[in-house]
C-alpha cells in the first residue's frame, strides 16, 4: 500500500503555525510528514525560513504516531556532516524511532550563505558520498576519525545514538546520481514520478531494492487546493512559480531575487498546467497516483501557500486521503 504524507513547507509558514499543521495532519491520518530544510525561501513572497531542526524537535514532541523526515538536508556546506549526524541521532531519540534523515547535494540558494562558494555537481556528489560515510560511522556511537578529499573528522563521537540508528534517504535525479547513491542509501527520494529512477535503483549492485526489505521510494508533489480555481491558481503562481525552472536551474540560482527574475515570464496558466489548482480532489488524486504508477512507495503532498492551509486541513485533507486510499486499493 502507498503511504501518503504531508509537507511542512518551511518557506511559506512560520514555526508555530507549522507545528500546529503537523499536529492536525497527524490527527487526519497522514502516514508521514516531511520538512524542507532551507535558509531562505525560494521567492520573497513566501516570506519564511525557520530552522527545520528546531521545528522537527518541537513536532516530535507535539505528535506521537506520524513518521518524520527531512526533505532534504544538505550535509556538506551549511552543515558539517558530523553535526548532521549528531542532530539526526538526537531527533531520532526524541521521535522514538519515527525519523528518517533525507539527504541531498543541496541548492546554491541555501548553501552559499556560509561563503564557501558553490561547487560543480560532480564535486557536490562526491562531498555527499563522504558525508554519508561520516554519518554512518558516527551513528555507531564509536570514536571516529576520518580523512577524505573534502572532510576531516578528528576524534568525534556521538554520545546519544538510537539503538537502531537512523535510516538515510538520498535524493536522486538521474542515472549518475542513482549509481552513486543507491548502494549507500536506505531509501530513494525524487520529486518527479519517474519510473526509470526506481528501475535504475533496483538494478544497481548493492542497492536495497525498492519495495523489498523496507526500502522506499519517496516522492513529493505540490498541489494548491482552494474553494475556486482562480484563487488557487493565483496563490500557486505567487508562491510556487519557481518550480517551473526545473532542478538544474533551481539548484544553481543563489537568491530569491534570482528566482524572481528567472520566472518573470511564467504565467498563472503555466503554473496551473503543472500543479493541480482548485477544489477538484479527483484531479489531485490523479496527479498524486502518478507516483504509485511509477513505482514509488510514498508520496507527500505540498499544499502550496499559507493562505488556504487551515481550510485545506479542515475541509479537504481528510476527504483527499480517503480518495487516495480508495484509488490505491
Amino acid at each position: 500500500m502507498t503511504r501518503f504524507g504531508y509537507t511542512l513547507m518551511t518557506e511559506q509558514s512560520g514555526p508555530r503555525e507549522l507545528v500546529s499543521y503537523a499536529q492536525r495532519a497527524e490527527e487526519l491520518g497522514f502516514d508521514f510528514e516531511v520538512s524542507s530544510d532551507h535558509y531562505s525561501p525560494w521567492l520573497t513572497e513566501q516570506g519564511h525560513a525557520p530552522y527545520a531542526w528546531t521545528l522537527l524537535g518541537a513536532v516530535a514532541q507535539a505528535t506521537s504516531r506520524v513518521e518524520l523526515m527531512t526533505y532534504v538536508t544538505c550535509p556538506t556546506m551549511r552543515y558539517h556532516p558530523a553535526v548532521v549526524a549528531q542532530k539526526a541521532a538526537t531527533l531520532q531519540l526524541l521521535a522514538e524511532g519515527r525519523f528518517t534523515l533525507g539527504l541531498g547535494s543541496g541548492e546554491n540558494l541555501n548553501e552559499h550563505v556560509v561563503g564557501a562558494g558553490w561547487p560543480t555537481v560532480a564535486t557536490r556528489q562526491t562531498m555527499l558520498v563522504e558525508a554519508i560515510e561520516i554519518i554512518r560511522r558516527l551513528h555507531t556511537g564509536e570514536l571516529t576519525d576520518f580523512r577524505g578529499e573534502h572532510f576531516q573528522v578528528d576524534s568525534a563521537r556521538v554520545w546519544d545514538v538510537p539503538d537502531d540508528g537512523v535510516d538515510l534517504a538520498v535524493a536522486v535525479s538521474g542515472a549518475r546520481s542513482v549509481e552513486r547513491f543507491a548502494p549507500i542509501a536506505d531509501h530513494l527520494v525524487a520529486v518527479e514520478p519517474d519510473h526509470s529512477l526506481v528501475t535504475a535503483w533496483n538494478d544497481v549492485d548493492g542497492a536495497t531494492k525498492i519495495g523489498a526489505n523496507g526500502a522506499r521510494a519517496i516522492g513529493q508533489i505540490p498541489i494548491c487546493w482552494a474553494p475556486d480555481v482562480e484563487r488557487a491558481t493565483a496563490v500557486a503562481h505567487e508562491q510556487f512559480r519557481w518550480f517551473a525552472g526545473g532542478w538544474s536551474v533551481n539548484a544553481d540560482l543563489p537568491t530569491p531575487a534570482g528566482f524572481a527574475g528567472a520566472t518573470q515570464f511564467v504565467t498563472p496558466d503555466d503554473v496551473a498546467a503543472n500543479i493541480p489548482c482548485g477544489p477538484d480532489l479527483d484531479a489531485i488524486v490523479e496527479k498524486v497516483m502518478a507516483f504509485k504508477d511509477a513505482g514509488f512507495t510514498d508520496v507527500a503532498v505540498v499544499q502550496v501557500g499559507d493562505a488556504f492551509q487551515d481550510q485545506f486541513l479542515a475541509e479537504a485533507a481528510g476527504p483527499l486521503l480517503d480518495k487516495l486510499r480508495a484509488a490505491d486499493s
